[in-house]
């Protein structure tokens, strides 16, 4: 288990960023909760849910955890405003822009798009919250981290701190570290999703050594986040053979995608549905749902005592006022 200080024990916080402590999000462990993963023919079988998602309403889960090293870092360097980058139904754009609010620091969103949809819930609240929107094209898109497209946005805003897509820098893995708490702990199998490897990779390096990790891919051709996740862990650890160590702690699930990064198939659908009608907690169809039906289905191939299981629900529910809106679905939202 590693320990991760981003900065000094004498760091003096300023009163607004001091509420993150003290304020609005005071508890930082999450609860774990008991709850039934539908198998089939009315079988089920109960396993521990690290209930990340409710965290806070609109800076939940993994975002949280993202977010708040990156805001104090921004604070530090001096910098007034955070900028990020996501798509248009982005949970980390929503997020971002809720904790702007809240800790009172301007947000701009890079959004890989045409323009504004006044019917995009998720945009539309970004807004709401007081980010600045700037559409770029896809293959603007895909330069935002050269050198000469951030020297284009400095020009247009001015000074900011850059948080990359999905928060998956440094700070963020740093905030990941933190997930993983007593009665956490007590688990010896750790299920979780994988988008960009740096929530999982603050988990690898939180675990005991004993604890199983296992990550599914929320990607088609997701191989390539194995190298990714050493990358961050070694980010921290700057002990890149140590870091090759604890990177063979993961085991990986690449073919549980249901089609790739923001789809889905009727099998998740259907299984979103019966977790939801059984337990009350709504699963995002983006992360926690593929991952949670990938248990589901590694348990109806492999018996085992599932009571040793702990799943981690991410957040990101506002992400299914997306899928709902771009496939006329009726996913739960909370």
């Amino acid at each position: 288990m590693v320990s991760c200080h981003p900065y000094a024990a004498n760091m003096q916080f300023n009163p607004i960023y001091w509420r993150i402590f003290v304020g609005v999000l005071n508890d930082l462990s999450s609860s774990v909760d008991l709850v039934q993963l539908p198998l089939e023919n009315g079988i089920t079988r109960e396993i521990g849910l690290l209930r990340e998602d409710l965290l806070h309403p609109e800076v939940s889960g993994n975002k949280w955890r993202k977010l708040r090293y990156n805001i104090e870092a921004a604070d530090q360097k001096g910098h007034h405003q955070i900028l990020t980058f996501g798509g248009a139904f982005s949970n980390h754009i929503a997020a971002t822009a809720a904790a702007g609010k809240l800790f009172g620091i301007k947000t701009i969103g890079i959004i890989r798009g045409d323009g504004m949809d006044e019917s995009n819930e998720t945009l539309s609240k970004a807004l709401e919250d007081g980010m600045t929107l700037h559409f770029v094209s896809r293959t603007d898109y895909k330069r935002k981290y050269e050198k000469s497209f951030q020297w284009e946005l400095r020009k247009k805003f001015g000074s900011f701190f850059m948080v990359p897509e999905g928060g998956a820098n440094y700070w963020g893995v740093c905030g990941c570290m933190e997930i993983l708490k007593e009665p956490a702990l007590a688990y010896n199998e750790v299920w979780l999703p994988a988008g960009t490897g740096s929530t999982l990779s603050g988990i690898v390096l939180s675990a005991n050594s004993d604890i199983e990790i296992h990550a599914v891919s929320v990607l088609k051709g997701g191989s390539f986040l194995e190298q990714d996740v050493y990358g961050f862990i070694n980010l921290v650890l700057n002990q890149p053979d140590l870091a090759i160590e604890y990177a063979r702690q993961v085991n990986w699930h690449l073919n549980d995608h249901c089609g790739g990064y923001g789809k889905l198939n009727g099998e998740l659908i259907s299984f979103i549905h019966d977790f939801y009608d059984l337990n009350g907690v709504a699963l995002d169809g983006i992360y926690t749902g593929k991952m949670l039906l990938a248990l589901r289905n590694d348990l109806k191939a492999h018996q085992r005592d599932a009571s040793k299981i702990l799943a981690i629900h991410t957040g990101g529910i506002q992400g299914n006022k997306g899928l709902n809106y771009r496939f006329e679905l009726d996913l739960p939202l909370g």
